[in-house]
């Protein structure tokens, strides 16, 4: 008898500003960001096993460790722990993102691994206990738990409606370059920035990119002068017919840029230069998620 196969894709996180407003006593950084989650996607697969198990394949697979530091794997033993599950799980991670490129991969893996793995295993955890159980997981994992637009604060344990978006297309691209999230907020310096002030919506793409223009990603500048190629990026963004706005995500290396047309993004995604990674589509507000 075939064993029941679950599936669940881990999007893209990708930060449509990010301001750097404060800093914790512990060291965390606090922040304030508006959150999407475009097309661009990992791919987790599930059936039922005695044990717990990590396959990881595609483009990336060959970067990352499917060791038990694997966040995956972390987030299943963590899920297992909380629910008193004593079954097991063989889970295959396609990892078509690239790794530790600002567009929360391994959280959006680890978040993608508590829902697929709360329907193998038949939960129906509270959403307050999912959170908590992403929270230790990672700051950008309960947002990913969601996988839709959002307003994320604090150290990432803030997660509250954003405004109401306007459909648009978007462009990710990664020059091919890692870059370590904690290098990237020490080379950070200057003062705090202030929350945005946000509007309740946007009437459409145009609006949304002159309303984020006069907002930033405070590591952007850091990030740039650990990776140069950042802002070859940015450069080659801004020069593609269309675009509204070019910025990185989160600590970098990816950086996006918002068009009017789904279509239009996919083409210009089509033509990146040979060694880059380009994602290009039009906006969906994310997995459908009932966390």
């Amino acid at each position: 008898m075939l064993q029941p196969l679950q599936a669940e894709l881990a999007p893209a996180k990708v930060n449509l500003f990010l301001h750097v407003v404060g800093q914790r006593p512990d060291g965390y950084h606090l922040l304030d960001s508006l959150v999407v989650f475009p097309g661009a996607a990992d791919q987790l697969t599930a059936v039922p096993s005695p044990f717990l198990a990590l396959t990881v394949t595609g483009r990336f697979g060959a970067t990352l460790d499917d060791g038990p530091d694997n966040l995956v794997l972390r987030a299943a033993r963590a899920l297992a722990d909380v629910a008193g599950v004593t079954a097991g799980a063989s889970i295959v991670l396609d990892k078509r993102l690239p790794v530790a490129s600002g567009i929360g991969g391994g959280s959006a893996d680890a978040a993608a691994a508590l829902r697929l793995l709360s329907q193998l295993w038949s939960l129906r955890l509270p959403r307050p206990i999912l959170h908590t159980i992403a929270l230790r997981l990672g700051a950008d994992v309960p947002v990913c738990l969601i996988a839709k637009p959002a307003r994320m604060g604090g150290i990432g344990d803030q997660v509250s409606q954003p405004p109401v978006l306007p459909k648009f297309g978007a462009v990710l691209v990664n020059p091919g370059v890692a870059l370590s999230t904690p290098a990237v907020f020490a080379a950070r310096t200057g003062p705090f920035s202030d929350g945005a002030a946000l509007p309740a919506f946007w009437p459409d793409v145009a609006a949304m990119a002159r309303g984020l223009s006069g907002l930033s990603n405070d590591l952007q500048a850091p990030a740039i002068l650990l990776c140069p190629a950042i802002a070859d990026v940015l450069a080659w963004l801004r020069a593609q017919p269309g675009c509204l706005l070019a910025r990185m995500s989160g600590s970098g290396a990816t950086c996006f840029g918002l068009f009017r047309e789904g279509e239009v993004a996919r083409a210009v995604a089509g033509n990146a230069p040979p060694g880059w990674w380009a994602w290009g589509g039009g906006f969906t507000d994310g997995a459908a998620s009932p966390y």
